[in-house]
């Protein structure tokens, strides 16, 4: 089987999740699929990047002409140029890995909708754009034998929004995005680049969009009575809505940009907690990660941040401030409840491998060409 994967919209460190998904699918694909060919589709931003990956060698990277940062732009691409870009490769599927998909894709297609957020945060998304995700989500679904996505709590809203018969969605959990061997910066280091003091952590790993609630955590990080007061740190890509946010934003909380592998690692062992107060997800990678590394997690009670952390994490209501400072506050108090989290929390994340997201996904490839 030989398999395209469009990742025209991945620009190194502003794509978030959907980036993490492209650089560990890749190798857990080859690793699982045997006799698997894969074809990656990258623009100017992308194949440079994706070519430094040690999995290069192994997969045959074709360069798309277009800046994926422009989205009208990778949109147009993606309609025009890489249908005739996919014929040449020969490919037997195309597999498109976030959100959209050629209307004419002259060879059969999955398509994996990470979520439908857009349907009931709209204000997420504004304008050309909030048009754009309107036409062509819908569009890649109807123009796709099979949709993958995340959860269980995803495929239900595809369902429901997209009017995609569950039939026909195929559900992948996704496993850890950083990789075991990461070496992380010493505490000492971080703190220092950060002025960060000797203060407890609180760790939000989180894009600056509306659906994430990071306004509320903002409210609620200084209603948290603690000695010492606690610090929140929040690393993530940089939005249109970060200005606002870091106007809000006291002498308590840092904000850090995208920030390494390395980083975060350190970053996930220095925290006391990890809080993720999102008002809706597809997954929820952020909450794996923490919990794969020990640390104790509070976060909303939506259904995929659920699934992902079932019975390992203390959670609050996403749109009661007081609720999500309380969480907070008993976590920095309660020594022991830390200690059962983190450990409920290491097993918890045992469920979760890129293997087994690669064993579905191939699986999708094959009904889809039954």
């Amino acid at each position: 089987m030989r398999v395209g994967l469009n990742v025209l919209h991945l620009v190194p460190r502003e794509t978030g999740g959907g980036e993490l998904y492209v650089r560990r699918l890749v190798p857990a694909l080859l690793e699982a699929g045997g006799d698997l060919e894969l074809v990656v589709f990258a623009g100017d931003e992308g194949a440079p990047s994706l070519a430094r990956e040690p999995w290069a060698p192994d997969v045959e990277l074709v360069h798309v002409p277009v800046r994926s940062r422009s989205r009208t732009r990778r949109v147009l691409v993606e309609q025009a140029m890489l249908p005739r870009a996919v014929r040449k490769a020969r490919v037997d599927l195309l597999h498109n890995v976030q959100n959209t998909a050629p209307a004419l894709p002259r060879v059969p297609q999955v398509t994996t909708i990470l979520d439908v957020i857009y349907k009931r945060h709209r204000e997420t998304h504004a304008g050309i754009l909030a048009a754009g995700v309107a036409l062509l989500v819908p569009l890649a679904a109807r123009r796709s034998r099979r949709v993958l996505t995340l959860s269980e709590a995803a495929k239900d809203d595809i369902a429901h929004y997209l009017h995609v018969e569950p039939s026909r969605i195929d559900v992948t959990p996704l496993g850890p995005g950083l990789a075991d061997d990461v070496l992380p910066v010493a505490e000492a280091e971080l703190r220092r680049r950060h002025d960060l003091g000797d203060a407890p952590i609180v760790l939000t790993v989180s894009a600056k969009r509306p659906h994430k609630n990071l306004e509320r955590l903002l409210e609620a990080i200084v209603l948290v009575e603690q000695d010492p007061p606690p610090l929140l740190v929040a690393p993530g890509y940089e939005t249109v809505f970060e200005p606002e946010l870091r106007r809000r934003a006291g002498e308590r909380v840092r904000f850090l940009g995208w920030v390494d592998d390395e980083e975060l690692e350190g970053l996930y062992r220095v925290a006391t907690c990890f809080v993720f107060p999102s008002l809706a997800e597809g997954f929820g990678l952020p909450v794996l990660e923490a919990m794969m590394r020990g640390v104790p997690v509070a976060c909303s009670r939506i259904g995929p941040l659920e699934e992902v952390a079932g019975e390992a994490a203390l959670y609050f209501e996403p749109t009661n401030t007081r609720d999500l400072a309380r969480a907070i506050e008993t976590l920095l108090a309660d020594a022991n409840l830390r200690t059962r989290l983190a450990e409920a929390g290491r097993e918890r994340a045992k469920e979760f491998t890129w293997a087994r997201t690669a064993e579905a996904t191939i699986a999708s490839y094959e009904r889809a060409l039954a």
